[in-house]
């Protein structure tokens, strides 16, 4: 079964730089240094464009995890998405959107990911893994979001 959710960071920033800002290797990394996440492959610095892959490594539930994903789609300033192609999910698919406002932006960060591990895997999606993964997404808005 898939789980999908959606979160929406308003920011000050206009959405041409909140776009570079949610594509950059070094502010990913600076945004989930509590994971200790590092990227070890593919574009490991910078901002990632479309069909370059970066290769995570990171630490969650106590589990060390990597992850290699890759820019499948890519229209500035408007959305990227970005796909899971090896890693620990079944699934992974992450579509990020951008538009204008009066006061900035609107980033909108919509996720899909299907666990790999069977009837376990649909209980840990729904119980455990998309609040998870939300709690993760909004931090990371967040973060973006206060940066000038």
């Amino acid at each position: 079964m898939t789980v999908s959710f959606v979160c929406r960071t308003e920011s000050a920033l206009p959405p041409e730089r909140l776009f570079d800002l949610a594509r950059s290797i070094d502010l990913h990394l600076d945004s989930q240094e509590h994971s200790g996440e590092r990227a070890v492959g593919g574009v490991t610095s910078g901002l990632i464009g479309e069909g370059q892959d970066v290769t995570w490594r990171a630490r969650h539930f106590g589990i060390p995890l990597t992850m290699t994903s890759r820019i499948t789609e890519f229209t500035f300033p408007c959305s990227f998405t970005d796909e899971q192609t090896r890693g620990p999910f079944k699934s992974f698919r992450h579509v990020h959107e951008f538009e204008s406002t009066p006061a900035g932006s609107i980033m909108t960060d919509r996720v899909e990911f299907t666990a790999p591990f069977g009837l376990l895997g649909r209980l840990a999606e729904r119980l455990v893994l998309g609040c998870y993964l939300q709690g993760l997404i909004r931090e990371r808005g967040r973060f973006l979001s206060d940066l000038e």
